[in-house]
């Protein structure tokens, strides 16, 4: 699946996990969206090792609080989960929407765990193993 596909199945799917969501209650300023500055994304401003590294707090910080901006955060996690793992990410609506409903929810419900973790428990959820290019089709 290609990034672009998958991205605009997760914004389909309304990944959107609200400000709410990233926020660590005892030591957050209130956030707040639904300006349509926060509907595109700003530049990547992060490392591959950093954003690995993250937690989904963490990660949220550095997208600027920018729902966008974490979207292709967590697109760029998901691209390497499934690289790493020989997986595919199908190229459906469904599978945006479960991918999108499984990392919210995991996100949720602990906003101290990396990022990465979240993105690849989906990944292993919604992938399907690559179709090998070595492989013979039949009849020829």
């Amino acid at each position: 699946m290609s990034t672009r596909t998958f991205s605009v199945a997760l914004f389909a799917a309304g990944l959107a996990l609200g400000p709410s969501a990233f926020a660590q209650t005892s030591t957050a300023a209130p956030i707040t969206t639904s300006t349509s500055a926060n509907k595109t994304a700003g530049p990547a401003n992060w490392s591959t090792e950093q954003l690995i590294t993250s937690s989904v707090h963490d990660a949220w910080v550095l997208s600027g609080r920018n729902e966008a901006t974490f979207f292709e955060m967590v697109t760029q996690l998901a691209q390497i989960s499934a690289d790493k793992r020989s997986l595919q990410l199908p190229e459906s609506q469904q599978a945006g929407r479960r991918f999108g409903e499984l990392v919210k929810t995991t996100a949720k419900a602990d906003t101290d765990q990396l990022l990465y973790a979240v993105v690849d428990r989906a990944v292993k959820q919604v992938g399907v193993p690559l179709k090998s290019a070595s492989t013979p089709t039949p009849g020829h």
